[in-house]
């Protein structure tokens, strides 16, 4: 019985934070311009995203078989197969980077499971927000990145070198004014 009046206390004697309001503004609002301008360069410039989107990912690709390897070789792998995955990494990695137009379909494939992804967790999230102001930004965030999705798959694989670099800013820009209007929607409920 003490367990259920204490809750119903700590229910009723709820406080806004208003330092994590003010925190999570300006974060919000930094980011989401941010996005908003990447987006932007990159709609304006598809071909420069998806071959900048396919460097990057070759670089991590390759880093991160750097990295396995070292840490197979400190580990005294005593065969092969624990160096089957810095291998391929590394190979992976060296592919995108050197031939970064013939790594553009498996990364529209790829991002066109992303934007699906995107879309279910800006429609969950919408969901969890509903009804509080802001909800539908959510919502609209994720019903973009569904059709982006859609369209990408549609133009497979003959469109990657465009659809890539256009999807991703697109995205972006949608992900930057989704922040934003949350950004401003935590300074309104400041006051």
């Amino acid at each position: 019985m003490t367990n259920s009046t204490e809750s119903e206390t700590t229910i009723v004697n709820f406080k806004f934070d208003h330092d994590f309001a003010k925190r999570f503004r300006k974060f919000s609002l930094i980011a989401g311009i941010l996005l908003i301008i990447v987006g932007i360069i990159g709609a304006i410039l598809p071909q420069v995203m998806s071959l900048v989107v396919s460097a990057f990912l070759g670089w991590l690709l390759l880093t991160g078989g750097v990295l396995t390897g070292y840490l197979a070789f400190l580990g005294r792998g005593r065969s092969m197969i624990a160096f089957l995955k810095p291998i391929l990494l590394i190979i992976t990695g060296a592919m995108f980077i050197f031939y970064p137009l013939a790594g553009l379909a498996a990364i529209a494939l790829l991002l066109t499971i992303y934007l699906l992804l995107d879309a279910f967790g800006g429609f969950g999230l919408a969901y969890d927000l509903y009804p509080m102001r802001g909800w539908a930004w959510m919502a609209f965030n994720g019903l973009m990145s569904f059709i982006l999705a859609l369209v990408l798959f549609i133009g497979w694989p003959l469109s990657s070198p465009i659809m890539v670099g256009l999807f991703i800013g697109i995205s972006l820009f949608f992900d930057g004014i989704a922040l934003v209007s949350l950004g401003l929607l935590a300074g309104k409920a400041q006051t």
